[in-house]
């Protein structure tokens, strides 16, 4: 890879260069309360693929279950990124 802007665009899940990526996260809901606990993860990824020349194109989420007692429940995030570059 020629420069830093290309390999920071690189897809580490396929191993390409490739003008969509998709990312997953793991939101943990509040012990108390309603809301996510970790909501500042999601925004580090969006900002981060942000700075690397993305869009985020679509988002989707799902129930991810339950850890028991205590544990919160899990919303899977489902990311698409488009590259601004590529269009």
């Amino acid at each position: 890879m020629a420069s830093w802007d290309e390999e920071s665009r690189f897809s580490t899940a396929s191993g390409k260069d490739l003008p969509y990526v998709v990312m997953q996260v793991t939101l943990k809901e509040k012990f108390w309360g309603t809301g996510s606990g970790n909501l500042t993860d999601l925004e580090n990824v969006i900002n981060a693929q942000v700075a690397k020349g993305y869009r985020l194109h679509t988002m989707s989420t799902s129930n991810g279950g339950s850890k028991g007692f205590g544990g919160g429940d899990r919303i899977q995030a489902t990311l698409v990124f488009e590259r601004l570059d590529m269009r």
